[in-house]
């Protein structure tokens, strides 16, 4: 059992008043954690909270906030195997990749320390000099998913503290602890009500999103959810950051060394077990290769350690939660039905935990909905084209816009192609690379604002022009 299950209002730790809930291992499918959800009161008291710290918080100096941040980073190293241990426990991926997500967690705080927000000069002539400063929002709520859960809270949480503004964070309920442990090291640092956190599922965040005091709402996960949030905050005019599903399309070019990519997209679609927002979900490949790319895919597959992700052998963890699981089940049942054949995995394992085997399915195409919906597990769909217009046309024919990427040598093909693609970011001979100073975002139903970077920053601001005359 892991012993966190307090919120954190006001610098207070605090048990929830609303319905308990339990925190499950997905690698056994044991409790690891008895909480309880907020009320709707104690969201209230969060939002109070940050209201009035952001009154001093706003006011404390660009360098402070810089040499807070950093003392933050310096506090989630020292807690790093915790947080790790934390991670693998509640989420289910191997511990190799919760190392990977604690040290990129720290490296995402301390690079966004160090970014600076712009101020423009519009005109400074004999009559007028004109100028653009960027005000902190207010509060900022931020609500997170369960695939990473500590990298995505920071994501959220560093920006919006970077920029001036205070912070409610609700976490998934599948995955609530690390961010219970992660506000828990923020308040070690910051003042009292900086920094919130209030459990919760679809209640809180429905109060969050129509909160009168929220000025901004960063949320990652579902579009249903999303399009949810946005409805709700309609009446208030809030800021929104709304990362949403996607089902990135990868296509490899007929001149590919499958040998040589093949790693790299294995990696990239079945990263975090394919629990990525933007892991390759569709692989588009000319017909004169696609038996090579699915023995090699399956090659790759058959080398994984499917098993609890304590276990240092271990390279491949379980689906995080039962809904997900059966869902993949679902999809892959559906693609057998309609013709799919499943060139590896496939099938569920018997023994405790939400182990699903890493699955490469072949004969499919769009109407199937392995193709058509967003798997979000350890499942690839390849489909087969004749010509590159008709890989464009298919990879386009979603709802979802997120990512997308190209692979072959002939990197000027690549480079139009990928400007073909109805994407936010097109990545080339890569995927699902997200770095902390590059704007990332999607387009279509896979969401509104970018993250990261100056761009990214900026959107936890409000624009004000000083038009002065002389």
């Amino acid at each position: 059992m892991i012993n966190i299950k307090t919120m954190l209002i006001d610098g207070m730790p605090l048990i929830g008043t609303g319905e308990p809930f339990s925190v499950i291992n997905p690698a056994t499918e044991d409790i690891i954690c008895q909480c309880n959800m907020a009320s709707t009161e104690q969201l209230d008291q969060a939002v109070a909270a940050a209201k009035r710290a952001y009154s001093t918080w706003r006011q404390t100096p660009d360098a402070e906030r810089k040499r807070l941040l950093h003392e933050i980073a310096d506090h989630l190293e020292q807690h790093a195997d915790e947080l790790a241990s934390i991670i693998v426990q509640e989420q289910g991926k191997p511990l190799a990749l919760a190392q990977i997500e604690v040290g990129a967690a720290v490296g995402w705080t301390r690079y966004t320390a160090e970014l600076d927000i712009p101020e423009q000069v519009f005109e400074n002539s004999d009559t007028r000099y004109t100028t653009a400063h960027r005000k902190p929002l207010g509060v900022v709520a931020s609500i997170t998913p369960w695939n990473w859960p500590l990298m995505i809270a920071i994501w959220h949480i560093m920006p919006a503290l970077r920029a001036g503004n205070t912070v409610v964070s609700k976490p998934s309920g599948l995955t609530p602890l690390n961010t219970l442990r992660l506000v828990q090291i923020i308040n070690e640092v910051l003042p009292k009500g900086v920094v919130n956190v209030v459990l919760g599922e679809a209640d809180i965040g429905n109060a969050i999103s129509r909160h009168i005091d929220i000025n901004k709402v960063i949320f990652t996960g579902s579009t249903p959810t999303g399009q949810r949030i946005l409805s709700n905050s309609a009446n208030t005019l809030k800021r929104l950051t709304l990362e949403l599903g996607g089902n990135d399309a990868a296509i490899v070019l007929p001149d590919t060394d499958i040998n040589q990519v093949a790693e790299s997209i294995f990696n990239t679609a079945f990263l975090n077990m394919g629990q990525t927002c933007a892991a390759i979900k569709r692989l588009y490949v000319h017909e004169s290769q696609y038996e090579e790319m699915g023995k090699a895919l399956a090659d790759l597959a058959s080398q994984q350690v499917v098993g609890n992700g304590l276990n240092p052998a271990t390279t491949f963890g379980p689906v995080q939660n039962a809904r997900q699981y059966r869902l993949v089940s679902e999809l892959v049942e559906d693609a057998r039905r309609n013709g799919g054949h499943i060139i590896c995995g496939g099938e569920a394992s018997s023994e405790p935990g939400y182990f699903y085997p890493p699955t490469i399915v072949s004969n499919v195409s769009k109407g199937v909905r392995l193709v058509d919906e967003e798997q979000f597990g350890p499942v690839l769909p390849l489909i087969s084209y004749l010509e590159i217009d008709d890989a464009v046309r298919m990879a386009n024919s979603c709802e979802y816009g997120l990512g997308g990427s190209v692979w072959g040598s002939d990197l000027e093909l690549a480079e139009t192609v990928a400007r073909q693609l109805e994407c936010g970011t097109v990545w080339i001979n890569k995927h699902a690379e997200v770095l902390p100073h590059i704007p990332f975002g999607g387009c279509k139903l896979s969401g509104v604002g970018v993250e990261f970077g100056v761009e990214g920053l900026l959107e936890y601001t409000q624009l004000q022009v000083i038009n002065r005359h002389k």
